[in-house]
């Protein structure tokens, strides 16, 4: 599931459409606008055993927890656990996905600018007559203007769209677990950083070929048909920090395009495992479960570097 899966990964718009655009389950990557939530000791802890996966890896002057999230979650999900806490309270800093995800302001000038075209088709002659009609209702219940919409790519009309499906599952980035962290480490009067940049995440996007974001678009509009079962499936594999899970269900599906796969997993991937390798101090980095599982995931990449990594949770 095409759509499903971004909460595990990173980027989308938090909003819909409801005219000139006011603004990571798209299709792959899920860079959530992010709003703030309420401070850790406001939140309720996790009193089950299992409980989402926690690392520390550590090489000379590095001693960092990696905390595999889920970008967005129905309200009242209870994930934080007294270890992870403990982790947040011990680090010397935050390091998220990306920088600047708290400034919807900032992140919804740069979506406009990389995702809007000049003398684009009309999405809805971009997919075929049948899923039509799929279209239209997400763009209905998306709050959506489908005269704006077509001004959009591809990858960024699948993006839009897909939070017409995140709200049919009453989903929100900000019940997701990077505001709460943001939350926390800025009450501390820590620094957050980013392994990379929003610019740089929807530019991923951006220089995929048409082709391949017309078939993103298609997943995005077949995948919103049985979204909440799927979703339900992850959350508890989440939960219960079943990476074997996450991987093999979840994140060979997360892009079954080799060229989706190969940019916004891959490629990150040991991109990320590589600006880990430089940091030193204690900082807590928090990126999406996909990129912990399944072949050339972080952990394994460090482990590759010389880490010495142990699983806390």
């Amino acid at each position: 599931m095409t759509g499903a899966n971004l909460p595990f990964t990173s980027a989308q718009p938090r909003r819909p459409m409801t005219g000139p655009m006011r603004h990571p389950f798209a299709t792959v990557v899920g860079l959530v606008i992010l709003l703030l939530a309420a401070c850790g000791a406001d939140r309720p802890l996790r009193t089950e055993k299992s409980a989402p996966a926690l690392w520390i890896a550590e090489k000379g002057d590095l001693r960092a927890h990696i905390f595999g999230t889920i970008h967005v979650l129905p309200a009242g999900v209870a994930w934080e656990t007294p270890a992870l806490r403990k982790a947040t309270e011990g680090s010397d800093r935050l390091i998220l996905e990306a920088t600047g995800l708290d400034d919807e302001a900032a992140s919804q000038k740069l979506f406009i600018a990389a995702g809007r075209s000049p003398g684009l088709p009309p999405v809805a002659d971009r997919v075929p007559a049948d899923l039509r009609p799929t279209l239209d209702g997400l763009i209905s219940r998306g709050g959506m203007s489908a005269p704006v919409l077509d001004g959009y790519e591809s990858w960024a009309a699948a993006l839009l769209l897909s939070t017409a499906t995140q709200g049919d599952l009453k989903l929100s980035g900000a019940q997701g677990v990077e505001p709460a962290l943001t939350e926390d480490f800025k009450a501390a009067g820590k620094p957050i950083d980013g392994l990379e940049t929003i610019a740089s995440q929807f530019a991923l996007f951006d220089r995929m070929p048409e082709d391949v974001q017309r078939r993103m678009l298609v997943a995005t509009l077949r995948d919103s048909t049985g979204a909440k079962a799927q979703f339900d499936r992850m959350l508890d594999a989440w939960l219960h920090g079943d990476m074997r899970r996450i991987g093999d269900e979840f994140v060979d599906k997360v892009a079954p395009e080799p060229a989706l796969k190969q940019a916004l997993l891959y490629d990150r991937n040991r991109a990320w495992a590589d600006r880990i390798a430089t940091l030193k101090g204690r900082p807590f980095i928090a990126v999406g479960a996909a990129h912990l599982a399944g072949r050339d995931n972080v952990i394994d990449l460090l482990k590759a570097q010389g880490f010495k990594v142990k699983r806390v949770e």
